[in-house]
């Protein structure tokens, strides 16, 4: 259950490998930015964390945000020529350094996996008719019961203008029945989308597997209009249920209607992660090659970085700006965090001012984590010293976060910039390329697909 860490300042050899799609951007919430790109669909704007200066406060405490959708939505918008707002990063400045935090998630390997208790919630509401949407959700729900144990489980709950239960709970042995059942979906009508989660939540309660894995996962491109729509509502139902025990993941398709805060919201508080799905390798990621991340190893997982104020002058975390504790939250285990999947990597960085007393080979800062194996269960403490190997070198692994940071930064023209620019973000993930040559096992080419989306930005940076 032991999480695997890592941590990376300027050159410490990192011991995981993350693709860009798991590199945490930022996702904090502080105003609503209404269809800012004339989509039609609605995202939560967030202030970038400041640098906080460590005769202040040199301890830092966040909780895990393991979503993929940032990432995703942004290479939908970059592809289609938009520059996107959600995402945001820090600014390359030379003086300063860059701190890494790896965390993954332990695998389970094929045939060890607790039984899952999974209840397919899908918005079949007339705005999911193109191709984007229903139906890449359909062929996504058809190609993960290919992977999953015979003995798993499946209900189908629909919601449109009313919900409804058109699968019971079906062994993954029966898997041609519960592939007819979503084969039949066909979407129509308005969208009573709480209802339709109440439905889902009380399908896998009734179905509950102690000790399993009990997940709705729910399939959606937009806002609930029809019934309760009270976000306040939503999200108190949501963590009831997470409270029972049940997990939730939210997946968004397409565009116009994707009310992309209140997702993430929800899914935080179903104790789940959100994910955008904007093609068909995006579907194959979630899906199948990653899909044991619906499978929660490491629960209310939680952050404390404490510096050094003897080495550190200040620092600043990049991104998790919905995600910060107070210092106090770390030791209580009441205080709710975010979940992390089997074999899930979670990315952080810290751009750190040096002090006077930074050195090779000196410890900069001490690093602790708590987790817990179940929720509801007191939380594991971890800890270990981070120290410099290479103050001036990189590796890969830093290479990439970099270069993913600096391009976000430049998509927000965030104050922190600096001297960064897509050119510089280009350079950063084509040397990670190299330096990582022949680490693609899924061959999904994403780093290779990153330097397109960087090039594409570059082209439409000057357009309004």
């Amino acid at each position: 259950m032991v999480p695997v860490m890592c941590l990376m300042i300027a050159g410490t050899v990192s011991c995981m490998m993350d693709y860009a799609d798991n590199f945490e951007l930022a996702n904090g919430h502080v105003v609503v930015l209404t269809d800012p790109d004339g989509t039609g669909d609605k995202f939560d704007d967030f202030l970038d964390n400041p640098f906080i200066d460590t005769e202040v406060e040199n301890v830092s405490t966040f909780s895990v945000d393991a979503d993929g959708a940032a990432y995703a939505y942004m290479r939908r918008m970059v592809n289609q020529g938009f520059r996107p707002t959600e995402v945001g990063a820090c600014p390359w400045q030379p003086e300063h350094k860059l701190l890494r935090l790896g965390i993954k998630g332990r695998d389970i390997y094929q045939g060890k996996h607790p039984k899952s208790n999974y209840v397919f919630l899908l918005d079949i509401s007339g705005s999911m008719a193109t191709k984007d949407k229903l139906p890449l959700l359909q062929e996504g729900m058809k190609m993960m019961i290919d992977y999953l144990d015979p003995d798993d489980r499946i209900s189908i709950v629909t919601y449109a203008s009313g919900e409804k239960k058109v699968l019971e709970s079906t062994p993954v042995r029966e898997a041609s029945k519960i592939k007819k059942a979503i084969g039949k979906l066909v979407a129509s009508g308005s969208t009573a989308g709480h209802s339709g989660m109440r439905m889902a939540y009380e399908e896998c309660l009734a179905n509950y597997i102690e000790g399993g894995n009990n997940r709705v996962i729910m399939g959606t491109d937009g806002d609930f209009n029809v019934g309760e729509t009270s976000t306040d509502a939503i999200l108190e139902l949501a963590e009831n249920y997470a409270a029972k025990g049940i997990y939730l993941t939210v997946c968004g398709f397409g565009t116009g209607n994707l009310n992309d805060g209140m997702m993430e919201k929800v899914s935080n508080a179903g104790n789940g992660t959100y994910e955008y799905i904007d093609s068909e390798d995006e579907l194959t990621k979630v899906f199948v090659i990653e899909r044991n991340k619906f499978t929660s190893v490491a629960n209310d997982v939680k952050n404390q970085v404490t510096f050094d104020k003897e080495m550190v002058k200040s620092y600043r975390l990049i991104g998790y700006e919905n995600r910060v504790l107070g210092k106090e939250d770390f030791d209580n285990d009441k205080k709710d965090a975010g979940e992390i999947g089997a074999s899930q990597t979670i990315t952080a960085l810290y751009e750190i001012v040096p002090a006077e007393g930074f050195a090779k080979s000196k410890v900069i800062a001490k690093y602790d984590l708590r987790y817990k194996e179940a929720l509801g269960d007191a939380s594991i403490p971890l800890t270990m010293d981070i120290a410099v190997s290479d103050p001036d070198g990189s590796s890969a692994n830093l290479d990439l976060a970099a270069g993913i940071a600096a391009y976000g930064m430049m998509l927000r023209q965030t104050r922190y910039q600096g001297s960064s620019s897509f050119a510089m973000a280009h350079e950063l993930v084509s040397r990670s390329i190299r330096n990582s040559a022949g680490f693609d096992p899924y061959q999904l080419q994403l780093r290779e697909n990153l330097l397109e989306l960087i090039d594409k930005a570059d082209r439409i940076k000057y357009e309004d």
